[in-house]
């Protein structure tokens, strides 16, 4: 991914959790390409010592840490291994999640609570992991890869969204905590659907064939995002058009938007192609798909959407005349 030549900057100590593929993959190749040291962890060694070998040939120096962040020990041990190979910590980037889709009854409970274990905990880790460093070094930026799911349910995906909800919960706690410490910053970024493996990744209770949404952004445009937070922080990042219309149409119309959302998904497994079960990646990586695009949109060009942008502001302004009708 290119970046702009006028936000260069020295060389820094950067942590990315799930960095194995996806969103992940491609915030590292950012840091990286900026001379970055970038500690880059997740389950499945194997494609992060690919991934590494990447993030070298763009000029950046790699450091693999096998780390389950659903796991408190491996989280302080991926925080002492950063500190240890330079000056401090500079930048931790939470983004390590899994994702179950179903029903929540014949979603085993065993799968939504390890959902919550990643995407909820592993983040709590994380930031509980590396704010003695920060605080020691007296400055520090946590950066929180949350999605537009922090404000938007997600039917058919209940672990998902209890993680997502409480994600904005805890990290607007932890900014209030963090006020007398002017240095340390925390950030969240809530992008869209992401054109990532993803969807091939997740566990799977519905029958269907499962894909994202008709909006699909490039996980390059996320990274590109997180990297500038780096340099000028700031508490919140919508991330593509369609993530900030979700959000305003959830705040004005939430039983509306809901229904709505609810309403495609179920048409659309209605008629999607069979599969079987399966338990994704929640428990152990799967050796697959680890690449930055899970190819279902269209790399680089965001713009290719536009038409679903605007049928989602569409809907937004018809709900809103219809609302003011009554």
């Amino acid at each position: 991914m290119e970046q702009d030549q006028n936000i260069k900057t020295t060389s820094r100590t950067v942590v990315i959790t799930g960095a194995s593929s996806g969103a992940g993959r491609a915030i590292a190749l950012a840091f990286a390409e900026n001379g970055d040291r970038v500690v880059i962890a997740a389950r499945n060694i194997d494609a992060l010592k690919d991934l590494a070998a990447e993030c070298e040939s763009v000029g950046g120096a790699a450091e693999c840490v096998a780390c389950d962040t659903s796991d408190y020990h491996q989280v302080l041990n991926l925080a002492a291994t950063a500190a240890s190979i330079g000056t401090g910590i500079d930048v931790w980037v939470n983004n390590a999640g899994v994702l179950a889709i179903g029903s929540f009854d014949q979603t085993p409970m065993e799968v939504s609570e390890q959902v919550i274990k990643t995407n909820l905990l592993g983040y709590m880790y994380g930031a509980h992991a590396v704010m003695p460093y920060f605080k020691k070094q007296g400055q520090g930026i946590l950066i929180n890869n949350i999605s537009i799911g922090g404000f938007l349910p997600v039917p058919f995906g209940a672990g998902y969204s209890a993680a997502k909800f409480g994600l904005r919960g805890f990290s607007a706690s932890l900014k209030s905590e963090l006020r007398q410490y002017r240095n340390i910053h925390v950030c969240d970024a809530f992008p869209g659907f992401l054109d990532t493996p993803g969807m091939q990744h997740a566990a799977n209770y519905t029958g269907k064939v499962l894909k994202p949404g008709p909006v699909v952004y490039d996980p390059n445009r996320l990274a590109h995002e997180i990297f500038k937070l780096s340099l000028n922080p700031r508490s919140e990042k919508m991330v593509g058009s369609f993530s900030t219309i979700m959000r305003l149409s959830r705040a004005l119309f939430p039983t509306l938007t809901t229904t709505f959302a609810g309403s495609v998904i179920r048409t659309y497994l209605k008629h999607a192609k069979a599969i079987e079960p399966t338990n994704g990646n929640i428990f152990s990586p799967v050796a697959y798909g680890n690449s930055v695009h899970g190819g279902w949109g269209i790399p680089g060009r965001p713009k290719a959407h536009r038409k679903y942008v605007a049928l989602g502001a569409g809907l937004l302004l018809s709900a809103l005349l219809i609302k003011k009708k009554w």
